[in-house]
């Protein structure tokens, strides 16, 4: 990490940190009007305080399920932000009125099996018939790595869509006496990870993906958000997913949170606030 005016920003990618909370309504209920006026004003101040902050973003979610009532979700360069931010956003509503009931660490990182330029090119020979030094295939090349240059910088330095549908779970590979992701020789995890991000490209348009690698940051390996327009395409690309042998045979997972992404006054109003 570089350290300059008391940032801690990593080498590369920024930080991500999803907060879930629950209301603890009995303690809301102890405050008077004014000081939940006075509280929901000044968690609205701090969200605007935050999304102020350069390269940082903030989204604020209503939890679908009884998991938790609300989440967070921050993208931002520095730890230090991310510590400040969550401390701020625990105790805005006052003492106890948000409860933690979850949350995740990561960094946003760029793939180390993204399909390389030799590969693109076999398959435009091969599978295509684009034929090696024709203008059809420097063309064909030169999106290509365009479209790689675009992928490798979102998958890095994203910019969080205002998509309504959020899902986020964590995920680990295994480890077990059977199936061991990281005794594979790195050809075949790269060979085994271009198959997965093929079904994954069946859903550009409909489903965004933001893969944040969390080894040594929290408890599982990689968090992964799901950004889409309705629930139909979550449940279809995580179900398709199911079936692919990275998913099937080396990946355990940990819990589903489902969320809508809300602008703070419709979500005191979702939250009886």
């Amino acid at each position: 990490m570089t350290e300059a005016d008391g940032a801690l920003i990593p080498e590369q990618g920024w930080h991500c940190l999803h907060l879930f909370y629950r209301v603890e309504y009995g303690q809301w209920q102890l405050l008077t009007p004014e000081e939940q006026r006075e509280a929901k004003t000044r968690l609205s101040a701090i969200v605007q305080e935050v999304r102020a902050v350069e390269s940082t973003q903030l989204l604020t979610l209503s939890v679908v399920t009884p998991k938790a009532d609300l989440a967070f979700m921050l993208v931002t360069p520095d730890l230090h932000t991310a510590n400040r931010v969550e401390k701020q956003l625990s105790l805005a509503l006052g003492p106890d009125v948000l409860v933690p009931v979850y949350s995740y660490l990561s960094l946003t990182e760029e793939s180390e099996y993204r399909m390389s330029d030799q590969e693109y090119a076999a398959i435009l020979e091969n599978e295509q018939g684009v034929v090696h030094g024709t203008p059809e295939f420097e063309k064909s090349m030169a999106a290509f790595d365009e479209r790689m240059k675009h992928y490798r910088h979102e998958r890095v330095y994203p910019t969080l869509p205002d998509w309504p549908v959020v899902s986020f779970y964590n995920m680990t590979k295994r480890r077990g006496e059977q199936r061991n992701w990281y005794t594979l020789p790195l050809e075949d995890r790269r060979q085994l990870m271009l198959g997965h991000g093929a079904i994954g490209r069946q859903y550009a348009g409909k489903v965004k993906q933001l893969i944040t690698g969390s080894t040594g940051l929290d408890d599982a390996e990689w968090g992964v958000t799901l950004f889409a327009r309705d629930t139909f395409q979550i449940k279809s690309i995580v179900y398709q997913m199911r079936f692919d042998p990275v998913s099937a045979e080396y990946a355990d997972f940990g819990e589903f949170f489902i969320a809508l992404q809300l602008p703070l006054d419709e979500l005191f109003r979702r939250l009886q606030l």
